[in-house]
Parts: C-alpha cells; structure tokens; sequence
C-alpha cells in the first residue's frame, strides 16, 4: 500500500515536472515568512478562484488531483496521497494556504508535495533549472479557489 502511495505521488510530480515552466528566479516577487505562513499576496491583486481551479485541475500546471480529492466531479482519478481538499478553507487561512501552495517544504521537509514557487528545485531537466512551477498570480488564483472550499 505504501508503495502504491508513493508511486501514485512519483508520478503526479513527474506529471508537474514535466511540462510546467513558470518564473525564472530574477522574476520572482519576493516574499516574507512570518509564523510558517505567507501573510502577503505575492503579487498584490486578489486572485481568480475560477482560474485557480482550472490550474489546480491542469495536469500541466498544479496537477492537484494527481495527490488529493477534491470537490471537482466532473474529473476521474483523484488521488489519495495527500490530505482530502474537502474543507481545506475551514481549516487554514490564507496565509497558511499560501506558505503551503509556495513551499510545503518549509512546514515539512519530508512533504513529498512540490513546492509551486521556489526555483532551486533537484532532479530538473536544464530547460526547467531556475524555473516555478506556477507563477506568482496563478498561486493567488489557486489560493482564491482553495478558499471557496468550505
């Protein structure tokens, strides 16, 4: 079971890194941590939760349902790797949310969950080195649908 797990995972991230080319580290906006969340939006505009769910169904962009159930029927294969999305906004605010979309890795370094907007990622083909797997408004869109699920 375990190695089904992890194999479901391996591959929904091959899936991500695969295909998703985003900001390059000269690009990024900057951000602060405070308490393990991301207080500030990344790009200062309110996001698009309609286009935060399209993102977080693209295999090519957040590729979310390859690791975690979502309200989403209309999409087969959910996976079941990561924590059930049912609910996610009663749970964490958005701060909280974004620290997790940005870079899981610092709340759990073990997280097998990729983090969306740091570069210095390992195990990279070269055109994607230095690269996010989403950009910084598609985080806030993405942040903006998480918190419509209540």
């Amino acid at each position: 079971m375990k190695h089904t797990k992890f194999m479901t995972a391996a591959i929904g991230l091959a899936f991500v890194g695969a295909f998703a080319v985003n900001a390059q580290a000269a690009d990024m906006p900057k951000f602060t941590i405070v308490n393990d969340t991301i207080p500030a939006s990344l790009t200062g505009k309110p996001g698009d939760a309609a286009n935060g769910r399209k993102v977080a169904i693209d295999r090519k962009k957040g590729n979310c349902l390859a690791c975690h159930v979502m309200p989403i029927p209309e999409q087969q294969f959910h996976g079941h790797v990561g924590p059930d999305l049912h609910g996610v906004a009663k749970r964490y605010d958005e701060a909280t949310l974004r620290m997790r979309v940005v870079d899981p890795k610092v709340l759990n370094e073990d997280t097998m969950m990729p983090s969306f907007f740091t570069t210095g990622q390992h195990r990279v083909t070269k055109k994607f080195e230095g690269k996010t797997i989403l950009g910084a408004q598609e985080v806030e869109d993405v942040i903006a649908y998480l918190k419509t699920l209540m």
